[in-house]
């Protein structure tokens, strides 16, 4: 990036852990949402992957229909979205949410985001995160230098049309080599992939770090604790297991994911989600199945036309 001590590619490797553009890790009820809005993903440049996730991109329309309410349990990460709704256009920075994410949709509407790394928001732009956790603030209050680039993602007709947008935005930006945030990139790493890291005092030992500085250094990078972080992963994880059919043993599960019995893996789940782990997966299954016997409906129906069509017999199962 132009005025950078780095590379071109920022001296960064891209992230390791196990996400991927069509991971639905953190999004609450996935099979659900997917009746009710669409969700993209695109991947950053060389460029600018040292500090962007991905590119996303919802929209909806629900015209006619009832609202419904999205529910995200958050990444650690800011993301800064372009939205066009009935109620709300423009650009915004949104903060670290360190709750459920609830967002109702309505009517028309799309978002474009830009997903920084966790961490990456803060040593791109060199703001302390912290100060703007769990809040969306006009993009202009936070980034001034970004005036004009609401107005020209908005007009952009496609997905990949905004990400070089974005991309335009992002090289043009002169970005000052930060020695900090490769070491916090390392740690967020390990917090997101190796499921025995369940205590901070296990992160500073094995990075050779004080609980301070180690508390310091995510408030400036990252927005919130070392300790919610840690918690926000294996929530995560436990969220997504029981939504693919983990239910055999939840005490079990409790136990892999770092808590000291299955009632504390239940009582903060339930807080953070609005039910418990049971009955989130009993919903989520439920909806899975209704949605395959949808999807299978509809495959017979057209194998049915099929066989009208052609005069011969089409094979299905029912």
């Amino acid at each position: 990036m132009p005025g950078s001590a780095e590379s071109s590619t920022t001296g960064l490797s891209p992230a390791r852990h196990p996400m991927t553009l069509t991971d639905t890790r953190g999004i609450l009820h996935p099979a659900e949402q997917a009746e009710h809005r669409s969700l993209i993903r695109l991947p950053p440049s060389t460029t600018t992957r040292g500090y962007v996730e991905w590119y996303w991109s919802v929209r909806w329309d629900l015209r006619g229909r009832p609202p419904y309410r999205t529910q995200v349990l958050p990444f650690p990460s800011v993301n800064v979205t372009f939205e066009r709704t009935d109620t709300c256009t423009g650009g915004f920075v949104n903060g670290v949410c360190t709750t459920t994410f609830i967002r109702e949709l309505s009517g028309l509407g799309e978002t474009f985001g830009i997903r920084f790394r966790a961490g990456g928001f803060g040593a791109f732009t060199g703001l302390d995160v912290g100060a703007f956790r769990d809040r969306a603030v006009n993009i202009i209050d936070i980034m001034p230098e970004a005036a004009g680039l609401t107005e020209r993602m908005l007009e952009a007709a496609t997905d990949e049309q905004r990400r070089a947008v974005a991309e335009e935005y992002l090289t043009s930006r002169s970005v000052v080599h930060d020695p900090v945030y490769p070491l916090v990139l390392r740690i967020i790493e390990a917090m997101a992939t190796d499921r025995e890291l369940t205590k901070v005092g296990q992160i500073t030992e094995r990075f050779d770090v004080s609980v301070r500085t180690l508390q310091r250094m995510f408030r400036r990078y990252v927005g919130a604790g070392p300790k919610w972080v840690l918690r926000r992963y294996r929530l995560q994880d436990g969220a997504e297991l029981l939504a693919r059919g983990r239910v055999e043993d939840l005490a079990a599960l409790a136990s892999e994911l770092g808590y000291f019995d299955q009632a504390h893996f239940s009582h903060e789940f339930t807080a953070a989600v609005g039910m418990s782990p049971s009955e989130y997966a009993k919903k989520s299954l439920g909806v899975r199945d209704e949605v395959t016997e949808k999807g299978l409906r509809a495959e017979i129906s057209r194998l049915d036309s099929a066989e009208g069509e052609a005069g011969v017999r089409v094979p299905c199962t029912r």
